[in-house]
């Protein structure tokens, strides 16, 4: 068994490391796979694939990485719109970003005008270029404070918090929705209409309303009347895997792209990939020893972000589920879990090899 690399021998591209400065090829992407495609205020993104906003995932890490690999914007982790939290460790560091992630982006969330109007000012002092609200979190700790998809049920309230927060900066402001409360109340349609009203400069559709949660099936069919019904960009979001699924949402709905969440848990990649299929090209396949590299170079980045304990075990869970997608079994991930080390989690990537995970 090998000694594993230390973070000084690991090659460091925009503050990611990589093992093997070879994968930097798939990586080195938005100056020619991509035409701009979308503006979103004065910001053209390189392509219209986005990577989407989610609480305990797309930390500064992570963000890093969906980025390096070809994602066309990558939004922050919630914070929440409450002035007694922002001083908070984890606000502290959900609020965190990084210069070279151009437009910087982060969402919040709460019930409150004044205290989103507050928050986005203090997070555009910090950096932000593009503020998203939240009204799409169907978590149930989140709709009992009325925040989230519950705010879809009071559409007076919806005006208020848009033309607060649009009114608090000079930033681009972003919403990202359901299609309604629960299916017999779908106003997806009318809260568009209210946000462009509001001056908000781009919306995000998950297709499903905040009673199916993620159950069931995505339906694109309110992304095509939302479309249809306001001149802004429209993302779409909900059960987009791969680039034939994006192909075939964007052409149903007329968005103006698409917006990755739970497919890239442990594939940070994907967002890249249906980009660079979406503009014509054949998506780059990882081979097993490139993914081991990406592992790798997160595992060193959450260590370093969070230190080494929390960062130990903040990385069980992304580690879990990149292993998943190998295909090891849960012996093995087990084993993973255990670990308590940074050298000893490293240790365990830098030895996995292709035969392994055909005999899990």
């Amino acid at each position: 068994m090998g000694v594993t690399p230390g973070p000084s021998k690991l090659r460091r591209v925009d503050n990611v490391a990589f093992v093997n400065p070879s994968v930097i090829v798939m990586m080195d992407v938005s100056s020619h796979w991509f035409l701009p495609v979308v503006a979103v205020g004065p910001y053209k993104l390189s392509n219209s694939v986005l990577l989407a906003p989610m609480a305990g995932i797309t930390d500064l890490p992570f963000r890093r990485l969906a980025w390096r690999l070809g994602a066309g914007m990558v939004y922050g982790e919630m914070t929440v719109a409450r002035p007694d939290l922002w001083h908070t460790r984890k606000s502290t560091e959900r609020r965190r970003l990084d210069r070279c992630i151009q437009p910087s982006t982060v969402q919040i969330a709460g019930a409150e005008p004044r205290w989103l109007a507050d928050i986005a000012r203090r997070h555009v002092e910090d950096g932000a270029q593009i503020i998203d609200i939240n009204m799409g979190c169907p978590a149930k700790k989140v709709c009992d404070q009325a925040a989230g998809s519950a705010l879809l049920r009071d559409e007076s309230l919806v005006r208020a918090i848009l033309e607060a927060v649009t009114g608090a900066v000079d930033v681009p402001v972003t919403l990202k929705i359901r299609t309604g409360w629960c299916p017999s109340t779908r106003n997806a349609v009318a809260i568009a209409r209210i946000a462009e009203a509001s001056g908000v400069s781009a919306l995000t559709v998950h297709g499903r309303t905040r009673a199916c949660r993620f159950r069931g099936s995505a339906e694109h069919r309110t992304v095509t009347d939302v479309v249809a019904s306001v001149a802004i960009p429209v993302f779409a979001n909900g059960d987009i895997t791969n680039v034939d699924q994006a192909k075939t949402v964007m052409a149903r709905t007329g968005a103006a792209g698409v917006m990755i969440g739970r497919s890239a848990l442990g594939a940070p990649w994907l967002p890249g990939q249906i980009a660079q299929g979406l503009a014509g090209g054949k998506p780059s396949e990882l081979d097993f020893a490139a993914r081991i590299d990406i592992i790798r170079a997160h595992l060193d980045a959450m260590h370093g972000f969070y230190g080494i304990e929390r960062g130990v075990k903040i990385a069980r869970k992304h580690v879990q589920w990149y292993l998943q997608r190998l295909g090891l079994d849960a012996q093995m991930i087990k084993s993973f879990n255990r670990l308590d080390l940074p050298q000893l989690q490293q240790r365990f990537l830098s030895e996995l090899n292709p035969g392994l995970v055909e005999a899990a």
